[in-house]
């Protein structure tokens, strides 16, 4: 039989709980999000009160049996707050050691510069006073210019 110009999803039609049947809590609507989750936390709380009595941690497949040094073996990062160790110092990786002192090169470099120590600051400082020397004669003429124009009127006028 013929059910109009769209089909239906496959998933099948939607059911409505009447507000009698949600009353009895007999609906025929599957559990809440909510209700899923509680049931999840009281799962993981016996599960942890199961783990805390026996001292070694669960591990996939043959893990448990045989124990692996692999230096290529990429370990967690993430380590939950009560067990992590304060006093404990985490070695860098040699792409970050590389980037930090590649960072303080820089910041030394940027300190000398300022100071005028590195030959680069040295040039720049030269080429300045050479530029302000320049700068000084040019006003230094046109002030000569300036005063003779001034001279040329005022003979003018007399």
């Amino acid at each position: 039989m013929g059910r109009g110009k769209f089909k239906g999803k496959p998933t099948g039609r939607r059911q409505f709980s009447t507000p009698e049947e949600m009353l009895a809590g007999t609906s025929r609507r599957p559990r809440t999000f909510k209700q899923e989750e509680v049931e999840a936390e009281e799962n993981e709380k016996s599960e942890e009160e199961s783990e805390e009595d026996s001292d070694g941690e669960k591990r996939k497949g043959t893990q448990g049996i045989i124990e692996i040094e692999n230096p290529n073996l990429v370990k967690p990062k993430n380590v939950k707050a009560k067990n992590v160790d304060i006093e404990k110092t985490t070695e860098l990786s040699r792409r970050e050691r590389e980037e930090i002192e590649k960072q303080q090169a820089h910041e030394r470099y940027m300190r000398l510069q300022e100071q005028g120590k590195t030959d680069q600051a040295k040039k720049d400082l030269e080429r300045l006073a050479l530029i302000r020397q320049q700068r000084a004669d040019a006003a230094k003429k046109r002030e000569e210019e300036k005063a003779a124009k001034e001279q040329k009127k005022s003979e003018a006028r007399k």
